[in-house]
C-alpha cells in the first residue's frame, strides 16, 4: 500500500475507534434480557452528539393497543418505568446539564411521575434493573418536564427535538402525550 494510503488509513482505524470503544460500553450497560424470545413491546435504541458527548437511550416500546394509558395503564403520580421490560437507560460520555442541574457521565436508568395535568417528573436512578424494581434511594437527579399534547402516538418513542450545537431536548411521546427535558453540554 503507498504511503499516502496507509497514513489516511491509520487516520480513518484511529477516529472510528473511539466509536468502536462507545458502542462496547453502552452494551455492557444494557440490563441484561431475560429471554431471546421476541417482544410485544420491542426494544429501542436512539443516540445523539451534543457537542463531543454521546448520549445514547436505550428503552421497550410498548403499544397503546386501545388501551387507556396515562391515568389508566400508567397510574398519575405515581412512578413509572419509562417504557417497558428493563429499565429505560440513559448513557452519556460526558456531564451533562439537565435543565440546569449537572449529571455526571454514566448510564443511569429513566423513570418518571406522570400527573394529570402540569409537569412531570423525570428521575435519572444509579440502579439498573428489570424496570419495575425502582429504588428511590438510588435517584441521583429528579427534574421537572414540561408536558404537552400530541398527536396519536401508537407505539412509545423517546427522540431528540430541537437539536443545537451543544443541546437537545429530549422528548418522550405516546398516546397523546409528550414530555419534554432539556439537555446541553458544557
Amino acid at each position: 500500500m503507498p504511503k499516502s494510503k496507509a497514513v489516511l488509513f491509520l487516520i480513518a482505524f484511529s477516529v472510528g475507534l473511539p466509536t468502536l470503544g462507545f458502542a462496547q460500553n453502552v452494551s455492557q450497560d444494557i440490563p441484561k434480557r431475560g429471554n431471546d424470545a421476541p417482544r410485544v413491546s420491542p426494544n429501542a435504541m436512539v443516540s445523539q452528539t451534543l457537542g463531543t458527548t454521546e448520549v445514547t437511550i436505550t428503552y421497550g416500546r410498548p403499544a397503546v393497543r386501545e388501551r387507556e394509558v396515562f391515568g389508566g395503564l400508567v397510574p398519575f403520580d405515581q412512578v413509572w418505568r419509562t417504557g417497558a421490560n428493563e429499565s429505560t437507560t440513559l448513557t452519556t460520555t460526558g456531564d451533562l446539564l439537565i435543565g440546569d442541574v449537572e449529571l455526571p457521565a454514566g448510564t443511569y436508568s429513566v423513570y418518571s411521575i406522570p400527573v394529570a395535568e402540569g409537569s412531570w417528573i423525570v428521575i435519572f436512578n444509579s440502579k439498573l434493573s428489570w424496570g419495575t424494581q425502582y429504588d428511590e434511594a438510588q435517584d441521583v437527579l429528579r427534574v421537572q418536564a414540561e408536558s404537552f399534547e400530541v398527536p396519536f402516538t401508537e407505539w412509545m418513542a423517546i427522540e431528540f427535538d430541537n437539536l443545537g450545537e451543544n443541546s437537545s431536548d429530549l422528548v418522550i411521546r405516546w398516546e397523546f402525550t409528550g414530555v419534554r427535558v432539556s439537555l446541553s453540554v458544557k
